[in-house]
């Protein structure tokens, strides 16, 4: 071997394997156990209840010149309408200039055209009718719903023995109403069949006699099921209907301590009568005289009475003015958080979620609003959450979604208030445990980037799925979810540009951005890919960086249009940036990019610089994080290589912290510069390699393992090597290999490395005879391999174990346990 050759094999300075990329080998999955380049975590961004419970809370950035809903209203008898019919709009219409033509009329002598007769009452009711009426009028505490609402299926369901009954008066030939037309023989068929039996020949108004019968006998029989329905809905509701509203007048009348619970009872009694005569919906006549006593109970003033009457005036599908007011009665009744436990108890939210899926946007809007901030409000209180979700309430917001989406552009301001409140909603289920499979299960994910896409210049909408995104993306499920939306990259590199001085949605897109680039490797690229992304996030950094004259302090003395953005949130704007940008260089495309990249290795070198570690420890880590990740790559074009003496001392602030992690970055740092010899000359003229060997002492495996790194590299030049045995290095590398070695053989194989390197490849005799011994036993039990894997308990991990006690262990351990035994044997 040349020289060259031999002193590389004799000291090897600390740097990282990097992972094969052509195929799975145990290098790689021990390179994958701990990589120079690591991806950073981070808290996410509080965001504290607002205990005001408004339809827009007070970070909203709608104004009153918006025109937007109120959240405070009265509400009152008289504001709704008996008739339950829609407000005229005050417009006379003009009449139309088309006239219908009128069919010519029938000459006298065409016989077979004459206008049918009217049925002179072929079945006799008036028998069946008393008889009805005489076991129907029962005194009203006798009178069970049961007995009603047997009879009224009786009439309006015919059993089997009506329907063949109903059936052969159809088919039973009927006579003509000419009297010189013959019947038509044969079984009854359709008019179509009709036609085809005829033969030829036959008197064409012989055929439309039979047809104009027929018609005739099929009306007198719908004549007859309506009779008969109207006769039963007559019944029910003069005995049973009228009992109860007339009941509900005078306990209301009376106002007395009970009165309320037993007007509960009687809403709850009536809304089941009418659901057992199928009366709900608009399928009453006399709903409006229903109606008009249900409304006057509002001004009672009792929030579960009210909903007890909300949901009956739903069931009964009230409209226009009525339903707004309703949803707005239940609005109002949920901003109270003491009613939560009112709706608990009451199926009200069954009725809201019917509303939010069958009323149209576009005619209800604003009705849909109320229904909504209702529910916003409902989802704080986790039991009602749980009951939501049993509810399908995630598939009723993924219609709705959708529906909001396509609105036109009449509609887009109530879709967005709308979208407010939906999306709000949601944010509040993404708390919940059991809602982020069913965001996947529903794709609402994929929809709410649309949502974002429509409505990106609104910012409460994007601020709310901009903390749906935050919350869901720091669980696997959903962030791999979230990373296969092809678009979501630029569009969130959009809102960041569009919306950077706001600060509550910069924050908690840049941690959705960490989340995703910490945990995918196609995330880093494509992020990277997005045109102009990379000019995006540095604009953001710098604008946030908090110099002497920053742009996020407003300059005039007017008022500004934003608030100032504090320090502390300006710091943590940056520390989820950084860390985006600590993530996304651990690509190997990436990488090399922004270690060329000037600005950005000059605008973490400033944060250095203008922070300190007492007020911006968590950003100073990542800085330091970041600079570890981009000093992993040695390009000629290097911008961290130009700049290695000033990054090391920047470094130092860190070294001299009381903050661990802090150290523990700033010593990762310090391995991969110290592979130059002008930064370790800076280390042992600073007295750097003082703290790697106290940092020996550690308990921690990733400390020492750092630690060993910077001594390997600082052993590479003879001078410095006296310099790190007079501090002991040596005993305690023999320490930390003792104490810590065998659960970490990659730890260990840099522990022996870094003695390898202290004693000149074996050459120098720096150890003492103590020390040796100690090491010669710790290696010979070490190297022992069918000893070793008795040691691994977990059968899982025991190929790992071996790949890395082969691979980063044996080698260099081989080589140390030679050189001591020859030493041995010298002396």
């Amino acid at each position: 071997m040349s020289s060259m050759e031999t002193k590389h094999e004799i000291c090897s300075p600390f740097v990282q394997r990097r992972r094969n990329s052509l195929r799975k080998t145990c290098a790689e999955i021990v390179n994958e156990s701990r990589q120079s380049l690591r991806v950073q975590s981070t808290q996410r961004p509080f965001t504290p209840q607002d205990g005001h419970r408004q339809l827009f809370g007070r970070n909203s950035v709608r104004t009153d010149s918006d025109s937007r809903p109120s959240s405070t209203f009265s509400l009152h008898g008289q504001n709704f309408d008996a008739s339950d019919s829609r407000p005229g709009s005050g417009t006379r219409l003009s009449p139309l200039n088309h006239k219908p033509k009128l069919p010519a009329p029938f000459k006298a002598q065409d016989s077979s055209k004459e206008f049918p007769k009217s049925p002179s009452c072929p079945v006799d009711t008036r028998r069946g009718l008393a008889h009805a009426r005489s076991r129907l009028l029962k005194p009203l505490t006798t009178l069970l719903p049961s007995e009603v609402s047997i009879e009224v299926k009786e009439k309006l369901n015919p059993g089997p023995e009506q329907k063949q009954q109903s059936a052969e008066q159809l088919c039973r030939p009927e006579q003509s109403t000419v009297h010189n037309d013959p019947p038509i023989p044969g079984p009854c068929k359709s008019s179509k069949e009709s036609r085809k039996t005829v033969q030829p020949g036959v008197d064409s108004g012989v055929i439309l006699s039979a047809s104009r019968a027929k018609q005739q006998t099929e009306l007198r029989h719908e004549d007859n099921a309506t009779s008969a329905k109207e006769e039963a809905e007559s019944l029910v509701w003069n005995n049973v209907i009228v009992p109860f509203l007339e009941e509900l007048e005078s306990v209301a009348a009376g106002s007395s301590d009970g009165s309320v619970d037993r007007l509960c009872d009687l809403c709850d009694g009536l809304h089941g009568t009418l659901a057992d005569a199928d009366m709900l919906g608009r399928r009453c006549k006399r709903r409006s005289k229903m109606l008009r006593t249900l409304f006057r109970l509002i001004d009672l003033n009792s929030s579960k009475l009210n909903l007890h009457i909300a949901k009956l005036c739903l069931a009964l599908s009230v409209s226009g003015n009525n339903l707004l007011n309703i949803c707005k009665l239940i609005f109002q009744i949920s901003q109270s958080e003491s009613n939560d436990i009112l709706f608990q108890e009451n199926a009200i939210i069954d009725s809201l979620l019917d509303v939010l899926y069958s009323e149209d946007v576009n005619v209800s809007g604003e009705a849909l609003l109320y229904c909504v901030g209702a529910l916003k409000f409902l989802s704080g209180n986790t039991a009602i959450l749980r009951l939501l979700l049993d509810k399908n309430c995630m598939d009723v917001a993924q219609k709705l979604l959708q529906v909001l989406c396509a609105v036109d552009d009449t509609c887009l301001k109530t879709a967005g208030h709308i979208l407010v409140q939906l999306t709000a909603t949601l944010r509040n289920l993404a708390d919940h445990p059991d809602s982020r499979a069913l965001f996947v299960s529903f794709s609402i994910l994929p929809v709410l980037c649309q949502v974002l896409h429509h409505h990106c210049e609104d910012k409460d909408i994007c601020t709310n799925i901009s903390r749906i995104f935050s919350k869901l993306s720091s669980y696997s499920q959903c962030c791999l979810a979230l990373a296969q939306i092809p678009n979501c990259y630029p569009l969130f590199l959009e809102l960041l540009s569009k919306h950077h001085r706001k600060q509550d949605l910069v924050v908690r897109l840049l941690f959705t951005l960490g989340n995703l680039t910490a945990r995918s490797d196609a995330a880093r690229l494509q992020l990277f890919q997005c045109s102009g992304c990379m000019a995006t996030l540095l604009q953001l950094y710098s604008s946030y960086q908090r110099r002497d004259e920053s742009p996020l302090t407003p300059s005039s003395p007017r008022k500004p249009a934003t608030p100032p953005i504090s320090a502390r949130e300006a710091d943590d704007v940056l520390v989820k940036l950084v860390r985006v940008l600590a993530n996304v260089c651990i690509h190997p495309t990436v990488g090399p990019s922004l270690v060329a990249n000037p600005t950005c290795v000059q605008l973490l070198m400033e944060t250095l610089e203008l922070r300190s570690m007492q007020e911006s420890e968590e950003l100073m880590v990542n800085v330091a994080a970041t600079f570890n990740n981009l000093s992993f790559y040695q390009e000629e074009s290097s911008t961290i290589s130009h700049n290695r003496l000033a990054i090391t001392k920047l470094m130092l602030k860190l070294m001299l912290s009381s903050s661990m992690e802090a150290v523990l970055e700033a010593t990762r740092v310090y391995g991969n510069l110290s592979q130059h010899r002008d930064v370790r000359d800076f280390v042992m003229q600073n007295k750097v390699h003082k703290f790697a060997v106290t940092l020996l002492d550690s308990k921690r495996a990733e400390m020492c393992f750092s630690a060993c790194g910077v001594l390997t590299n600082l052993a590479l030049d003879p001078p410095k090597r006296v310099s790190l045995a007079l501090e002991g290095t040596s005993a305690k590398l023999v320490d930390c290999l003792r104490d810590l070695g065998a659960a970490d053989w990659q730890l260990a194989g840099q522990a022996c490395q870094a003695m390898w390197n202290l004693t000149g490849g074996g050459s120098e005799e720096l150890l003492d005879t103590e020390d040796r011994q100690t090491l010669l036993k710790i290696l010979t039990e070490f190297l022992d391999e069918e000893e070793v894997l008795k040691w691994v308990q977990n059968e899982d991990m025991r190929d790992f174990h071996r790949a890395c006690w082969e691979l980063e262990f044996q080698p260099v351990a081989q080589k140390l346990l030679k050189a001591l035994q020859s030493q041995d044997l010298t002396a």
